[in-house]
C-alpha cells in the first residue's frame, strides 16, 4: 500500500497549480520591492547589487516559475508519465523560493549557499522533465532539457561576479538567459499557438511551415548572439530586420481576424508582436536611433510578460476542466499588461524627457494587472477541478 503524499493538496496536483501561484504572486511582490528600492524607500543589505536584483528576479525567479509550471505540466501530456509526485512538486516549490528569500539574508548566510540554492532549481527541473522523456522515448522535447542547463549556465555566469570569481560575467549571464527564454517562447509558440488557434476558431486550419520554423528560430538566434558579441551596425541591423519579417511571416501563417474577439488568443498574439517589435528596436538601436534597453524591454516586459500572463491563464483554464473563455477580469489584466510594456517601450521613446514618469506608470499597470491575476486564478489553482477529474 503506497503512503499518502504529505502535500496531498490540489494546489500540487500538476505543476502549473503551484508555479503559476508562485509565479503571480511573485510577480506582485518583486514589482513592489523593486519600486521601494528604486525610489529609496526602502534600504537592505542584499545578496545582489540592486540592478542585477530586478534582473535576476523577473528572469530566473518569474519567468522560471511560469516555464516549470508549463513544461512539468506539457511534459506529462506529452508523455502521459507524472513528472514529480506531490511532495517532489512542494520541495521544487520550496527550492524555488528558498531561492528567492536567502538572498535577503546575506549577512547571516554563506554567500556560496545562496548561490547554490538558487543555481540548483533549474538541474532539479531539468532532470524532473528529463526523466519521462527518456523512459517513453520521447528525445525531440529534450531539447527544452538542453534550454534549461543553458540558463543555469547562464545564471552561474551572474553567480560567479557576484562571488568574485567573475569580473564581467554577470552581464553576459542576464543576456544569455533572456536569449534562451525568447528562444523557448518561439519554439514553444510553433507547437502552441496553431493548436490555439484551431480550437478557439471553428473552421480555422493554420497553415505549419517547419522550414520557416527554423529559419525564424535560427536568425532570431543570431541577432542575440551578435548581441552578446557586441556587434553593432550593418551587420545587425540586417540581422534584426530579417528576424523581424521572418517572425511576422511566421505569425501570419497562423493568424486569423476572429482573434480579436478571443482575449485568450489576442493577448498570445499581441505578444507575439512584442518580439517582432523587440527585432524591430534592435534594427533601430544598431544606429542608436533608439536606447537599447527599449529593445530589452519590448522582450521582456512585451514579450516575456504579455506571453506569460496568457499562457497561465489559458492553461490554468483547460486544465482545471474549465471552460476556455476569458472573464472580464481578466480581460482588463490583458489590456493593462500591454499598458505596461507601452508606458516602458514605446512611451520613453516617443517621450524620452518622461522617463521616470512612464516607468512608474509600468509599474503600477504590471501590478494592477497580476493583482487581478492573482484574484482570478489562486483560488481555481488551489481548488479541484469542478468536473471531478485528477490534476
Amino acid at each position: 500500500m503506497m503512503n499518502k503524499p504529505v502535500f496531498d493538496y490540489p494546489l500540487f496536483a500538476l505543476g502549473f497549480r503551484a508555479f503559476f501561484a508562485l509565479a503571480g504572486l511573485s510577480a506582485l511582490a518583486l514589482i513592489a520591492v523593486w519600486n521601494s528600492l528604486s525610489n529609496g524607500a526602502l534600504h537592505i543589505d542584499h545578496y545582489y547589487p540592486v540592478t542585477y536584483w530586478h534582473a535576476h528576479e523577473m528572469l530566473l525567479g518569474y519567468s522560471t516559475a511560469v516555464i516549470a509550471g508549463f513544461l512539468l505540466t506539457a511534459v506529462r501530456n506529452w508523455t502521459n508519465s507524472e513528472t514529480t509526485s506531490p511532495d517532489q512538486l512542494a520541495s521544487l516549490c520550496f527550492l524555488w523560493l528558498y531561492g528567492r528569500v536567502l538572498p535577503f539574508y546575506s549577512e547571516l548566510v554563506p554567500d556560496i549557499l545562496i548561490a547554490g540554492i538558487d543555481f540548483a532549481f533549474l538541474p532539479a527541473l531539468a532532470f524532473f522533465i528529463s526523466k519521462p522523456l527518456l523512459k517513453t522515448g520521447n528525445f525531440k522535447n529534450l531539447i527544452f532539457t538542453g534550454l534549461l542547463l543553458l540558463m543555469a549556465a547562464g545564471n552561474a555566469l551572474i553567480h560567479a561576479q557576484i562571488l568574485g570569481v567573475g569580473e564581467t560575467s554577470a552581464m553576459l549571464g542576464l543576456n544569455l538567459v533572456v536569449t534562451l527564454i525568447v528562444m523557448m517562447i518561439l519554439v514553444i509558440a510553433g507547437r502552441v499557438f496553431p493548436f490555439f488557434t484551431e480550437r478557439g476558431l471553428s473552421g480555422v486550419i493554420c497553415i505549419r511551415n517547419p522550414g520557416l520554423d527554423i529559419a525564424t528560430i535560427v536568425v532570431s538566434l543570431g541577432v542575440f548572439i551578435l548581441l552578446m558579441l557586441g556587434v553593432s551596425g550593418l551587420l545587425l541591423l540586417i540581422v534584426a530586420l530579417a528576424a523581424a519579417v521572418l517572425n511576422t511571416m511566421r505569425v501570419s501563417a497562423w493568424y486569423d481576424s476572429r482573434v480579436w474577439f478571443v482575449p485568450l488568443l489576442w493577448v498570445l498574439y499581441v505578444g507575439y508582436g512584442w518580439v517582432i517589435l523587440g527585432f524591430g528596436l534592435v534594427a533601430l538601436s544598431a544606429y542608436g536611433l533608439v536606447m537599447s534597453t527599449l529593445a530589452l524591454h519590448a522582450f521582456t516586459v512585451g514579450g516575456i510578460g504579455v506571453l506569460t500572463l496568457g499562457m497561465m491563464a489559458r492553461v490554468s483554464l483547460g486544465h482545471t476542466g474549465r471552460a476556455l473563455k476569458a472573464s472580464n477580469v481578466m480581460a482588463i489584466a490583458f489590456v493593462l499588461i500591454n499598458l505596461a510594456a507601452l508606458s516602458r517601450v514605446m512611451f520613453p521613446a516617443l517621450f524620452p524627457a518622461w522617463y521616470g514618469g512612464f516607468v512608474l506608470v509600468s509599474s503600477y499597470c504590471w501590478l494592477a494587472a497580476f493583482s487581478l491575476f492573482a484574484y482570478q486564478f489562486l483560488p481555481i489553482l488551489s481548488s479541484p477541478r469542478p468536473d471531478g477529474q485528477p490534476g
